[in-house]
């Protein structure tokens, strides 16, 4: 047998979008806090190289690792890693990691709903699971504080020209644009088309609509872009693409883009405190989303979505492999040359 390291990941998908977590095999990261060892990852970046890069992982793949918490109040912490960031947050990651606990039996699970605290680098998540069978039906989680920071702004996009944007936090920074208005129907046929105008308009955003978090200025800068179904009334499920960086979509109806929206629309006075809307990805998957309370500056969201177990990998760091970090290249992973 040759000596070789092993890193142990289960994985699993929230509406589609695939949010594996490893278990087993890596040793935590220092840092006192969630986000402090999220901020030792990135530094060395060694690992979500290793993870999302081909020829172990691909653009359409998240990966979680779990990391102890400092907090008591707290079953255990976990660092998101994404195609070309470390966001604070991801709810359909959250959704994955909460579901990969309580059925692998790292947390204990109670039917039939198990309650937890998990400390994201954003802060602390409250996750109420559904469970029966030992299996996990749905996760609803109670995300950070959400909030926007530009409504109707216009914004001078290349190609596109002058468009209206909200600028919220849901526990990413989010630039929010009106599909219908841009001639999009949210369909899968048009799937490489709302990328390229996504990818368009979070350039233009980041350079043109400034946004920092005012509680951790780490967290600035918009990082992702929700083209969507314009707002009807409450209750109302609207179609929903989240533009992912490099130029992919979300496959799933994204629970920090709902998040986002849900502040932007309370903040615009259509939604109040107890009032929903859901969202429908363009694979039909759908999250489902409240405005809980209001605090600070915006609103605590809560979003219910399911994930599911789908396999076991054992990844193998083997001293010899050429490609210890992996590889891009353009044809699957759009603007690789520039990572």
């Amino acid at each position: 047998m040759r000596d070789r390291r092993s890193i142990t990941v289960v994985c699993c998908h929230a509406g589609g979008e695939v949010g594996n977590v490893v278990v087993a095999g890596v040793e935590p990261p220092p840092g006192e806090t969630v986000y402090e060892r999220m901020e030792a990852l990135r530094a060395d970046d060694s690992l979500r190289r290793f993870l999302l890069r081909e020829p172990r992982g691909s653009v359409a793949q998240h990966a979680n690792l779990l990391v102890p918490t400092g907090r008591e109040d707290c079953a255990a912490g976990y660092v998101i890693m994404e195609p070309t960031e470390y966001p604070a947050m991801s709810g359909s990651n959250t959704i994955c990691v909460a579901t990969v606990l309580l059925e692998e039996g790292i947390v204990p699970m109670s039917e039939p709903e198990t309650v937890l605290r998990l400390e994201a680098p954003a802060g602390v998540v409250e996750v109420r699971a559904r469970c029966r069978a030992g299996r996990v039906e749905s996760v609803e989680l109670e995300n950070v504080v959400s909030f926007a920071a530009h409504l109707d702004a216009p914004l001078e996009v290349e190609g596109l020209g002058t468009i209206r944007v909200d600028v919220a936090f849901g526990g990413m920074w989010y630039a929010l644009a009106d599909a219908y208005a841009l001639g999009f129907a949210i369909e899968p046929s048009e799937a490489r088309e709302l990328c390229d105008a996504g990818e368009r308009i979070r350039a233009a955003a980041r350079a043109q609509l400034a946004c920092v978090h005012p509680d951790n200025p780490g967290i600035a800068g918009v990082s992702i872009v929700q083209l969507a179904e314009p707002f009807g009334e409450p209750g109302a499920t609207l179609r929903n693409a989240v533009v992912v960086a490099p130029g992919r979509l979300d496959r799933s109806a994204t629970g920090t883009g709902l998040s986002a929206r849900l502040a932007a629309l309370h903040a615009k006075g259509k939604l109040r405190v107890g009032e929903r809307i859901n969202h429908a990805s363009p694979i039909g998957s759908v999250f489902e989303g409240r405005i809980v309370r209001e605090e600070g500056p915006g609103i605590v969201p809560a979003i219910r979505g399911s994930a599911f177990v789908t396999g076991r990998m054992e990844l193998y760091v083997d001293p010899d492999d050429p490609f210890p970090q992996g590889y891009l290249l353009t044809d699957t992973w759009p603007g690789a040359d520039t990572q």
